[in-house]
C-alpha cells in the first residue's frame, strides 16, 4: 500500500493524474500512515495583487486554526518539484487562535518558480488566483457552476512541510501536505 501511495504522490507531481483524485486517494491513506506527523489542522491561503498585475505589492497569507487549541505556525517550507530550485521557507511565528482566524502581510515571495506545470499554466494565459493547502474545485465544494464554457479552474501542487508549536509546552511539530496552485479563466 505505501508503494501505491508513493507512485501516485510522484505521479501527481508529473500531474499524470487529476489532482482532485490524488487527493481524495492520498487523503484517507496519509493519515493512516505512521511516518508521516498528523497535519496541525490549519488551513492556508496565499494571495498577491503582483500576481495579476505588474507590480511590487507584497503577499498576504490568511490562516484558518481547526482546533480547539491555539498553535503557534512558525514555517511553510515548499519543496520545489524542479531539483535545480531550492525549497522556500517562509518563516512565520504566528499564534492562530483556536477555531479563529489570523493573517500576516509580507514581502512578495517567487512561489512560482521551479515547478513546469505552473509554467507552462501561466503562459497559456492562466490567472492564478491563490496559492492554499485546500481546494476551490467547485465539484470538491459543491458549488454549481451553470456555464462551465465560460469558467475554468486549473490547478498545479506542490509538497509542503508545515511547522508548528504548542504556545503552552513549545512542543515543536512538523507535517507534510500539499499547496493547490489555483489558475481561473474566463
Amino acid at each position: 500500500m505505501h508503494s501505491i501511495i508513493e507512485h501516485m504522490a510522484f505521479s501527481a507531481k508529473l500531474n499524470c493524474i487529476p489532482i482532485t483524485l490524488f487527493l481524495l486517494l492520498a487523503g484517507g491513506s496519509f493519515a493512516q500512515s505512521e511516518e508521516i506527523t498528523r497535519s496541525p489542522d490549519v488551513k492556508f491561503a496565499f494571495y498577491s495583487s503582483a500576481w495579476t498585475a505588474d507590480s511590487d505589492d507584497g503577499m498576504r497569507l490568511v490562516l484558518f486554526n481547526k482546533n480547539n487549541v491555539a498553535i503557534n505556525l512558525t514555517a511553510i517550507v515548499f519543496q520545489k518539484i524542479d531539483q535545480s530550485s531550492k525549497t522556500i521557507k517562509i518563516e512565520l511565528n504566528k499564534e492562530i487562535p483556536p477555531q479563529g482566524y489570523a493573517t500576516a502581510e509580507l514581502e512578495y515571495i517567487d512561489l512560482l518558480q521551479g515547478n513546469d506545470c505552473i509554467a507552462r499554466t501561466l503562459t497559456d494565459g492562466w490567472k492564478l488566483t491563490e496559492i492554499s493547502n485546500h481546494t476551490l474545485n467547485p465539484s470538491v465544494r459543491n458549488l454549481i457552476i451553470e456555464d462551465t464554457d465560460s469558467f475554468r479552474i486549473y490547478q498545479c501542487i506542490e509538497n509542503v512541510r508545515i511547522f508548528w508549536s504548542d504556545p503552552v509546552s513549545n512542543e515543536r511539530k512538523e507535517s507534510f501536505e500539499w499547496a493547490i496552485f489555483h489558475f481561473e479563466t474566463i
